[in-house]
């Protein structure tokens, strides 16, 4: 059940699915609670549903931020794009290794109950590779699709 969790809410952060406006998202109170409560300081802050899940989009600490929540307002995960310089070094020197001739599209850490992990979309002229790292020092594909 956890993994399925986990990948549901790795694809929902890796694909543009359609969400509900924020005016049309109906935030229950104890979801909003629970949010008030981990992210004190969160600004310009907008709610979408994405599948059973309450999707918060955010800024805190200068960063965008987003937070899944779960109709009984318990957080199930926090991603934040990052750059290709926030991640552990040896990631970095593996990505920079295998995939020299492509360029980095997309690049985001997930935490969850099960830690950190890392997600990276790379893409030549022919090839979209995503990449994810649950250890933080292998990348794995995860998803690789031809452009044509």
């Amino acid at each position: 059940m956890k993994f399925l969790l986990v990948t549901l809410i790795s694809v929902l952060s890796l694909v543009n699915t359609k969400a509900q406006a924020s005016d049309d998202v109906n935030v229950s109170a104890a979801v909003l609670a629970s949010f008030h409560s981990a992210f004190k300081n969160a600004s310009d802050v907008k709610w979408k549903t994405s599948g059973d899940y309450y999707k918060a989009d955010f800024v805190v600490n200068e960063q965008y931020v987003t937070a899944y929540y779960d109709d009984n307002a318990s957080l199930v995960a926090v991603t934040r794009n990052i750059n290709s310089y926030q991640l552990p070094v040896t990631l970095q020197t593996k990505l920079k290794a295998s995939y020299e001739k492509y360029w980095i599209s997309d690049l985001f850490e997930l935490s969850n109950e099960n830690g950190v992990s890392y997600y990276v979309t790379v893409e030549n002229g022919d090839t979209k590779i995503t990449l994810k790292s649950a250890n933080a020092s292998d990348w794995n594909v995860y998803q690789k699709q031809n452009k044509s």
